[in-house]
């Protein structure tokens, strides 16, 4: 077995993938799958990828997490060289800061369709 894919719902699943298309240089729509309601990416050299579906009855994720509020089922977590640098460029491509930030190295973001997600540096030990 090998992990092909994470997905993710949003009410529109295109637009989501072109956002994660944008924010993630060298990855592509992997082989043709895509249709009206499904995109499946993958980086450059194949690995695991992701694969959005659109979802009508989608509700975003509450951030952090909420009593009777949509939870969060899952996130990502993207390494970057230059945390401020790939924050900025991550805003200008279609994210946004969450309000809450639990960490000093590491950015809490939402993509377009209210997922979070996180950018952080590889700290050296």
């Amino acid at each position: 077995m090998r992990l092909a894919a994470a997905t993710l719902d949003a009410p529109d699943a295109r637009e989501l993938a072109e956002f994660y298309l944008r924010l993630l240089p060298g990855w592509c729509v992997w082989r043709g799958e895509e249709g009206p309601d499904w995109v499946h990416i993958r980086p450059p050299d194949g690995g695991t990828g992701l694969s959005f579906q659109t979802e009508p009855a989608y509700r975003p994720p509450t951030w952090p997490g909420a009593a009777d509020r949509q939870q969060m089922m899952i996130h990502l977590d993207i390494e970057v060289d230059d945390l401020e640098r790939e924050t900025a460029r991550a805003v200008a491509e279609g994210a946004r800061p969450a309000e809450f930030q639990p960490q000093d190295d590491v950015r809490v973001l939402l993509d377009p369709a209210g997922h979070p997600f996180c950018l952080y540096t590889e700290t050296p030990q």
